[in-house]
């Protein structure tokens, strides 16, 4: 996978390797900035594009291919 920016991950798209709930698609709705600007980004809040459904996940996390994929497959 290529690397990814954390400041440019907003309104990006993905897809959850195993569903829980019909829940398949996601969007980066926000990146969480921290209390510090000079603090490195942490985290990112996704919705599930069907329910609309938000959890913050760690950004770090859609790096692992066992569990995301980038882009709606």
């Amino acid at each position: 996978m290529n690397p990814l920016n954390p400041k440019k991950l907003l309104l990006t798209k993905w897809t959850a390797v195993k569903p829980v709930a019909k829940q398949k698609h996601f969007l980066v709705s926000r990146v969480i900035q921290p209390e510090l600007p000079t603090d490195p980004i942490v985290s990112v809040e996704i919705e599930a594009v069907f329910s609309k459904a938000t959890q913050v996940i760690a950004w770090r996390e859609l790096q692992d291919d066992g569990v995301w994929r980038q882009g709606w497959v």
